[in-house]
């Protein structure tokens, strides 16, 4: 059965969680929590599959600071970059596990590669937490089958894909139809192939707006990888064919400045003659909400997910059971609660890039 893990309200009339989910109480660690120096000599194999991506960065340095807040050393938390290479992070998790470390975390690089993963944990009965990108189903039910001490800690992409029709769907056709011809014309800009949460978010985003009785057409819909270069190219390609659209839907905020560069670059004005909305909610990103040039993102909990990532491996470097899906809700950010989402980034001392 799936937990989902309810985030806390940093704003009482918001529900936007930048510090509500914050450091839990020692007391959830029963009898540990007298002996946290004792996860000093513990060692935490971490294997980020790109460790330039602006959201995994975040998430990162919230993991390696929740860590050691909870006794374990700075030197035995070892933390590799994939370059979004499946044979990269196999490897590194090859040289993790002969490194006897305790506990993996894993951002996978693709879902496929999942299953080889658990293998090598489980034949070396090392706990495994997943972070971020959420393995398949069928993986999933096999840890369950087999009782594997392993767990999916992230989001359910579906409700960011369905966020962000609902951001844009309250805007307004009378706003989004730019062209004023009845028909929400987009971009689709995917994060990367296999990805489930790119999946989703492309999915659940237009049948969003589509159930809402939107008719709707595609002019482009091209994978850019999650990078911010990538997906002005994509924008600025479409645009010098003429395919302007009224929206363009990303599938992650890095990819959404990209695309306001692009809109930019070619004399249109974004959040006027081009509507744009991401996910993540990352400080650049609430700053271009703040200034009207995304219309809205969807924010993903690092700072809950990342300590429930840690707290999952605990429980198990303890003998303790648990859950195998660990999830939170997202949060919509729009210019109705900006303000708010800049005070917690400022208060959080988060720096855009």
């Amino acid at each position: 059965m799936k937990k989902v893990v309810a985030c806390c309200c940093m704003v009482a009339t918001l529900a936007f969680s930048l510090v509500g989910c914050s450091d839990k109480t020692r007391s959830e660690l029963k009898n540990g929590a007298a002996e946290l120096s004792s996860y000093s000599d513990v060692k935490i194999g971490v294997c980020i599959y790109q460790l330039d991506d602006n959201f995994m960065s975040l998430f990162r340095d919230e993991l390696v600071r929740y860590l050691l807040s909870q006794g374990f050393s700075e030197d035995n938390i070892i933390i590799y970059g994939s370059d979004n290479n499946q044979a990269v992070q196999l490897s590194q998790v090859e040289d993790l596990l002969g490194e006897d470390v305790d506990a993996l975390i894993i951002n996978p690089v693709n879902a496929s590669v999942a299953h080889t993963i658990t293998d090598m944990a489980t034949q070396k009965s090392v706990p495994l937490v997943y972070i971020n990108r959420e393995p398949s189903g069928d993986e999933e039910n096999r840890w369950v089958d087999n009782d594997y001490k392993v767990t999916y800690v992230g989001c359910d992409a579906r409700q960011s894909g369905i966020y962000q029709g609902e951001i844009l769907l309250e805007l307004g056709m009378d706003k989004l139809d730019v062209n004023k011809n009845d028909v929400l014309e987009y971009y689709m800009i995917e994060g990367a192939p296999e990805n489930v949460d790119a999946g989703f978010r492309t999915m659940y985003s237009v049948s969003t707006l589509q159930n809402a009785g939107i008719e709707t057409k595609c002019l482009l819909d091209e994978v850019g990888n999650w990078d911010r270069m990538t997906a002005e190219n994509i924008t600025s390609k479409g645009l010098d064919q003429n395919l302007v659209p009224d929206v363009i839907i990303c599938n992650n905020d890095a990819m959404a400045l990209g695309a306001i560069e692009a809109v930019r670059n070619a004399g249109l004005k974004p959040g006027e003659d081009v509507f744009i909305v991401g996910v993540d909610a990352l400080p650049e990103a609430v700053s271009e909400i703040k200034n009207g040039s995304l219309c809205g993102s969807v924010f993903n909990d690092f700072i809950l997910q990342s300590h429930e990532a840690a707290d999952a491996c605990i429980r198990y470097l303890k003998g303790e059971s648990c859950e195998h899906f660990i999830g939170c809700d997202y949060v919509k950010v729009t210019r109705d609660n900006v303000d708010d989402a800049l005070k917690a980034i400022e208060e959080l001392g988060i720096e855009g890039n």
